[in-house]
Formats: C-alpha cells, sequence, structure tokens
C-alpha cells in the first residue's frame, strides 16, 4: 500500500468523523488575576464546530485519492 493510499485513508476517517461528532473541543488556561506572587488561573473549554460540507468533501476528496492512486 502506497503512501497516497494512506493518506487517502487518513482524510475519509477525518471525514467521518467530522460528521459523526460535528467538531472538537479544547480547554485553554487564562490567568484572570495576578496579585503579587498570587496568580488565579481560569480553564475555559472551547468548541470548534466542523462544517457538514466539510467532512463530505473530505469523504469525497479522499475517496478520489484512494481511487486515484489505484490505477498507477
Amino acid at each position: 500500500m502506497g503512501a497516497s493510499r494512506i493518506v487517502a485513508i487518513v482524510i475519509v476517517v477525518a471525514g467521518v468523523l467530522a460528521l459523526a461528532y460535528g467538531g472538537f473541543s479544547y480547554t485553554s488556561k487564562d490567568t484572570a488575576a495576578k496579585l503579587g506572587p498570587v496568580e488565579i488561573k481560569v480553564e475555559k473549554e472551547n468548541r470548534v464546530n466542523v462544517p457538514m460540507w466539510a467532512g463530505v468533501a473530505a469523504i469525497v476528496v479522499g475517496g478520489l485519492l484512494f481511487v486515484g492512486a489505484g490505477r498507477r
């Protein structure tokens, strides 16, 4: 299996995950206040939404790359 087929599979899997979950979230840490040596830190959860068309496009492009890699 060539490298282009592996990349195609990864793109298809990413597209399927984007459709299944609709995005991903991550946690960021910020300093809310600093008084001398004392710091107050706040954790905030951020969400990144992946549009449905991006997931579908990734599946289509990955499928085309997979089929194209098989014809060489």
